[in-house]
């Protein structure tokens, strides 16, 4: 066992690979760029080594900086994390150059990995189905050629790359409006940004199928086991919101397939380590393989969950010449558990990518397991992914997992930016995802319905502010609230029997007042809750966003709805534009961004060009009206 590992990652994989070193008496080194000088992982760590400033090309990419800082703090092994250079070959070959144990597989098995298309080979190789598709790619034109031979719909994807960077879906010419060619251009561009790499390779889309993945662990001895299958249906994006395990479509003998597929893609390639296969898994109930992610998973935690077991302790055994501490036949899986990931983004406004300053981030449901990353004071950048935290819920079935999920939800304090709260409890209250019935493309097709108010809950915090005085009318009071940016206005007033409270617009009723209520009211909002369950109500403040002033300004303006990096910009003065038509490309949060005209006109002024950075607000370009 390594006794001092540098984490070459940030946020709450960090902070989550730091606790289990702490555990095991192993120390860990943080790494830092400039803008996470004062973050959380830097505090928790034993020592913390500067690797750069903040674009992660300058730092958390950069391979040198962090095998220097690997080499200076005396560490003896380094743990990738996810993201960032996990999955390259010339990172994990350089880590073991150096003299240092590399936890993850080896260079030769992230390579041959790693590239998608060397990947379908070995696992139609070895038996498993693989999708239809072109493997090979010979520039933007020929493989635009290549896909309208082929057909509608199908998946462009980054060859060396995996997380949903680097991905479009192709299901209509309307999803690319500027072209085939324009859409494979965009495409390898996120691919090269994201992964260095921008070869590309397409399959055919299949879009009514689940996202099941397998959760494979090998140790240097050839032993390997599977620890089941997570469902990861639930995407925005081509990138994973929630997370379940067991998924509700697979059987047991489906499990042993599935997990006996795993194996034989992963010895075919001499495997080490933590690993997952991905497969689609078709209402029929057939399957084909996806892709290998040589490298811990965001979602491990579920498989933790209803197994018991540590991965990332498995991973620093694995990695220190340890025999896999247990067999198939000695794994069991218990009850069900479920992941939320909770992103800085704006799902009514396509995701675009939030920023700011927390002015309050705080779980208030100790129930579940929370893997954060930032902390009530942080700034939320545009350099690295929104991802802000990870809610897990353990239970004994399915449907108690997604209450708690729920409970979970509705119990995170997050004020400062905007976030994905709300659409996650909705989709988890949603029939569909209670029935089991999503799929890949689920999230993207349907219109989720408005979830109830909790209407107890919100009277309960009208009352608690009103007795303390935090409304001074004598007559009837009224106070606005968000749950998860939700907007909720209460009415109340004090009656003969007590107090009468009406929201949003329903008839009063009358507010529930006992022992197992109780509110919590300080400057930011009000914590109500009732026996174990919890609500946070935020104070409405009037801030108008990018998209408002633009709609102010007459719509004949578009901003930057982020702080980000133009990538392209298609318009010049005295261009004539269509509503809807993309005007420029920006770069944030490893995303890229469209920027569309927000009606027809005439270019009057641009204010940004190609490779320039902007700020959230800026205006980038001006429209006049159509002549």
């Amino acid at each position: 066992m390594p006794q001092r590992v540098l984490i070459a990652n940030r946020g709450e994989i960090a902070l989550r690979i730091i606790r289990t070193c702490r555990r095991l008496d192993v120390q860990a080194v943080a790494v830092y760029s400039d803008a996470d000088r004062a973050a959380p992982h830097v505090d928790a760590a034993d020592e913390a080594m500067r690797i750069g400033p903040a674009p992660a090309s300058e730092s958390y990419l950069n391979v040198e900086a962090i095998v220097g800082a690997a080499l200076e703090s005396g560490a003896g092994a380094v743990h990738p994390g996810y993201g960032f250079l996990s999955e390259r070959a010339d990172f994990a070959r350089a880590v073991s150059d150096a003299g240092l144990i590399w936890i993850g597989p080896p260079p030769e098995v992230i390579d041959a990995l790693g590239d998608k298309v060397a990947a379908r080979r070995l696992a139609a190789g070895a038996g498993v189905p693989v999708a239809d598709g072109l493997e090979t790619d010979e520039g933007d034109a020929a493989l635009a050629d290549a896909i309208a031979k082929l057909g509608l719909p199908v998946m462009v994807k980054a060859a060396a790359g995996g997380g949903g960077r680097g991905m479009r879906l192709l299901r209509t010419e309307d999803d690319a409006p500027d072209g085939l060619e324009a859409a494979v251009a965009g495409a390898r561009r996120e691919a090269a940004s994201a992964f260095g790499d921008g070869r590309l390779l397409v399959e055919r889309a299949l879009s009514e199928g689940r996202h099941v993945e397998v959760q494979v662990m090998f140790d240097a001895q050839g032993n390997g086991v599977h620890l089941g299958e997570r469902d990861c249906s639930v995407q925005r994006r081509r990138q994973k919101v929630i997370e379940e395990s067991p998924s509700p479509a697979v059987d047991d003998s489906l499990r042993r397939e599935l997990g006996d597929a795993a194996l034989r893609v992963c010895s075919a390639a001499g495997y080490v380590g933590a690993g997952t296969v991905e497969f689609l898994l078709m209402p029929d109930g057939t399957y084909v393989f996806l892709e290998v992610n040589a490298r811990i998973q965001v979602e491990h935690p579920v498989t933790e969950a209803i197994t018991g077991l540590d991965l990332i302790e498995m991973q620093l055994r694995v990695a220190a010449g340890q025999p896999l501490p247990i067999r198939q036949d000695e794994i069991a899986f218990h009850g069900h558990a479920i992941e939320t990931r909770i992103y800085a983004e704006d799902p009514s406004r396509g995701y675009v990518p939030s920023t700011g300053r927390l002015r309050w981030f705080e779980p208030q449901d100790s129930r579940a397991r929370h893997d954060t990353g930032p902390r009530s004071g942080d700034v939320v950048t545009a350099y690295y992914d929104p991802m802000l935290a990870k809610t897990i819920v353990h239970a004994t079935t399915r449907g108690e997992a997604l209450q708690r999920a729920t409970e979970a939800l509705d119990a995170w304090a997050i004020d400062g930016v905007t976030t994905n709260l709300d659409q996650l409890a909705t989709i988890l209250e949603s029939d569909d995802f209670r029935d089991g019935a999503v799929d890949i493309g689920w999230l993207e097709r349907i219109e989720l319905e408005d979830r109830d108010a909790p209407c107890d809950a919100l009277a309960v915090a009208a009352v608690a502010e009103s007795e303390r005085g935090a409304w001074r009318s004598s007559g009837e009071l009224s106070r606005a609230y968000l749950l998860h940016g939700r907007r909720h206005v209460v009415e109340a007033r004090r009656g003969p029997e007590g107090w009468l409270a009406a929201v949003d617009g329903a008839s009063a009723q009358t507010a529930p007042i006992g022992r197992e209520w109780a509110a919590d009211v300080s400057g930011d909002g009000v914590v109500v809750s009732h026996g174990e369950r919890r609500w946070v109500f935020l104070r409405e403040r009037r801030r108008r966003t990018a998209a408002a002033r633009s709609r102010a300004a007459g719509a004949n303006v578009v901003r930057a709805p982020m702080p980000g990096t133009m990538i392209e910009v298609l318009v010049e003065v005295g261009d004539e534009v269509e509503a809807g038509q993309t005007l420029a490309v920006m770069e944030a949060m490893k995303m890229e961004h469209l920027l569309t005209a927000p009606n027809a006109g005439v270019v009057t002024a641009v204010h940004t060009s190609t490779g320039a950075s902007v700020d959230e607000d800026a205006v980038l370009i001006e429209l006049g009206a159509a002549t």
